[in-house]
Formats: structure tokens, C-alpha cells, sequence
């Protein structure tokens, strides 16, 4: 469902009508712009342009959506039937539902986002079944996500739920705690529940680090680059899965392809098994 051109508002029944801001760098659509998308604007590609000049960000990001998906299955081969995904961003090639329900066809899978670009194209995902749906919450807010009637109505936190913040908290600033919002997400965690996240480093490049934050500046959503150590803080009260808290490209890969992709020391992705 591509985004109209020229700014259009997009519509959609029972929905207020949403005009895109197309002056203003969009993250989720320089991600999309990244993986090769067409749901993007001018501003997104220049902004995202000076981003790909410092590293090789669709590789990059390539990695990460492989490791959502490798985390996914994992999730659902240990038995997980229910997927939260927080801060889904755009839907693409190998969605949460569709890996999960690759293995466990009745899995329920929540979706949630507040940005108004995300929902617009996310919202197509209700018409799948009734075990799929989107949620228009701030993850910032875990109580209003947690308790919502859709949430509680697909998730069932007495069982097993895989908590997913796949390239979503280097958006959250310090000031904005990402590791109590983690904490209040995970606190009603049932044992045997999985977290599964990825972030952005630069560890290994803190120059084209801090110009990528310049270019993230003038876009809707900020860029924090963790340390492995403050990555690895996600985790407390959980066991990680082998290999721990790692490059995206070591962590198993389920090839040569994705074990030498360029630019994985961008990335620490890890899963964490609740006690």
C-alpha cells in the first residue's frame, strides 16, 4: 500500500484523515528508503543519503531484519504463541506475524507504533485474521500499551510472550529512561517469556557516529548510540540465549551471507529467556 505522492491525505474508514509531512526527514521511511523502499519522500532519501555516506546502512539494516526474523523463529520454536512488537516501524518482507505464523499458525501477534506513517500502512494488517493487530500507543507510555483492550484481548501475560524492541530504543534518550520503559514492559513477563532486542552502536565508529546523530537531529525521531555494556543492561532478570549480546552478524547466522555482510559492529542484538 504505497504512500501517495505530493503529500496527499491518506484515509481510511473511522480513521482521522492524515496529511504526511513531506518537508521533515521521517525515521521510518529513511528506514524504509534504507531496505530499499518505495514508501518515502525526497526529504526522507536526502537525509538518508548523508547517513549511507558514513556505513553501509542497507546492509545494516538488511542485518537487522534478518535477526528479527532468526529471533522470531527461534521464539516460536520454543514455543512462544504470542509476539508484542514495539515500535514496529513500516511493514516489510518477513513481518513478525508471518515468521511466527510460519511456525505456529494460531500465533497472536500486536503491533505497536505512534507513528502516524507506520499506522497508516500498518492497519492493512487487521484484514489478515483476528490473531493480528495494530495498536496507536507511545511505547513510552507501557501502561497504556499493556492495558489496552487489544493487547489484552490478543496476550494473555500468565503464558509465554516474546517483548520485542527490534531498532527502537537508540529512538529513546537517556532522559527518557529506555531501561525503566524495558523494565515495565517485561515486569508481567510469565517465565519462559523472551526479550528480543537491537540496537544501534558506535563502538567501533564513534566519528560517523556522532554525524549520523547530527543528521538524526533534524528528523521525528532522535538517534542514540549505546555501549554493549548499557545494551547488555536491557537483559537484567532475563538469561540470554547464546550467543549473548552480540554483533548482529554473529549472532547465529544462518549463513555465510549473513555471518559476512558488512557493517554488522553496528548493531548489538541479543535474546533473553525469562527465569
Amino acid at each position: 500500500m504505497p504512500l501517495p505522492g505530493g503529500g496527499a491525505a491518506l484515509t481510511e474508514p473511522g480513521i482521522e484523515p492524515y496529511t504526511p509531512d513531506v518537508d521533515t526527514p521521517n525515521a521510518a521511511r529513511m528506514y524504509d528508503y534504507y531496505l530499499g523502499g518505495k514508501d518515502n519522500y525526497p526529504a526522507d532519501r536526502e537525509a538518508a543519503e548523508k547517513i549511507m555516506a558514513l556505513g553501509p546502512s542497507r546492509d545494516i539494516c538488511v542485518a537487522n531484519r534478518r535477526f528479527l526474523g532468526r529471533s522470531v523463529r527461534l521464539a516460536a520454536e520454543q514455543g512462544i504463541r504470542q509476539f508484542l512488537d514495539l515500535g514496529t516501524g513500516l511493514p516489510t518482507q518477513d513481518n513478525v506475524h508471518e515468521v511466527a505464523k510460519s511456525v505456529v499458525p494460531d500465533a497472536h501477534v500486536v503491533y505497536v507504533d505512534y507513528d502516524p506513517v507506520v499506522l497508516t500502512h500498518a492497519r492493512a494488517l487487521r484484514a489478515i485474521d483476528d490473531t493480528t493487530t495494530v495498536v496507536s500507543k507511545d511505547i513510552r507510555r507501557p501502561g497504556e500499551i499493556l492495558g489496552h483492550p487489544d493487547v489484552r484481548r490478543l496476550i494473555d501475560f500468565s503464558e509465554p510472550v516474546a517483548v520485542m524492541f527490534v531498532a527502537i530504543l537508540h529512538c529513546l534518550t537517556d532522559d527518557e529512561d529506555p531501561w525503566g520503559v524495558v523494565g515495565e514492559f517485561t515486569a508481567p513477563l510469565a517465565p519462559g517469556s523472551h526479550l528480543i532486542v537491537s540496537h544501534l552502536t558506535d563502538d567501533a565508529h564513534p566519528e560517523e557516529g556522532a554525524a549520523a546523530r547530527e543528521v538524526y537531529q533534524g528528523a521525528t525521531a532522535p538517534l542514540v548510540h549505546r555501549s554493549h555494556a548499557a545494551i547488555s543492561r536491557f537483559f537484567t532478570g532475563f538469561d540470554l540465549v547464546e550467543p549473548g549480546v552480540t554483533q548482529v552478524n554473529e549472532w547465529r547466522p544462518d549463513g555465510e551471507a549473513d555471518r559476512t555482510r558488512p557493517g554488522g559492529e553496528w548493531f548489538y542484538v541479543g535474546v533473553g529467556r525469562r527465569r
